[in-house]
């Protein structure tokens, strides 16, 4: 009778040890799940940030080289213009003077930057935006992969039934929202 009742209060003991590890294995789990998901969404909100940052810096640099370079050639033409339509001596050493001073202009330009050209600036701005869009695609991604095994865990039994009392709730998935799902606009004008 002794062993009986040493048997039968030993398992009882085994099935609580037992529980109580499962209830902490099933807590550890959702907790390192729920950092998961805390976790990918930084990253997210990381490239947002580097988008926030990204995209003005390259449209106002690609800008200063259209600029600059736009500067360097309309001061060639304008000079090329006024020595051809030059009537009189005085006006064609003007005109001229002003055409070696723009061409020395785009040499120096040129020397300091033999491969500068507004449609390099424009394909590198289209490259780092593009590739803004893509990591943003991929980390919203992933965010939705995290949320999608959290939620799963929350809501498969058995952890349904202890889950929302341990504190742990469904996450919402990354959805666009209507503004994201217009085409964003690079204006060079502004």
């Amino acid at each position: 009778m002794k062993n009986t009742l040493l048997i039968v209060l030993g398992a009882i003991v085994a099935l609580i040890i037992v529980g109580v590890m499962m209830y902490f294995n099933l807590y550890n789990s959702l907790v390192v799940l729920d950092e998961n998901v805390k976790t990918q969404w930084s990253q997210v909100e990381n490239q947002m940030q580097r988008r926030y940052d990204l995209i003005p810096n390259l449209v106002n640099t690609t800008k200063g080289y259209a600029k600059h370079e736009k500067e360097v050639f309309l001061g060639i033409a304008e000079s090329r213009a006024k020595l051809a339509g030059a009537k009189t001596i005085n006006d064609k050493v003007s005109a001229s003077n002003g055409l070696e001073s723009a061409i020395s202009r785009l040499l120096v330009v040129v020397e300091q930057y033999p491969q500068l050209k507004a449609n390099e600036n424009f394909t590198r701005l289209m490259d780092e935006l593009a590739g803004a869009e893509n990591r943003m695609a991929v980390e919203r991604m992933r965010y939705n992969e995290i949320v999608k095994a959290y939620n799963i865990k929350v809501r498969t039994f058995p952890t349904s039934m202890l889950a929302s009392k341990m504190g742990f709730t469904l996450k919402e998935l990354f959805k666009t929202i209507e503004k994201a799902k217009e085409a964003p606009q690079v204006d060079f004008n502004k």
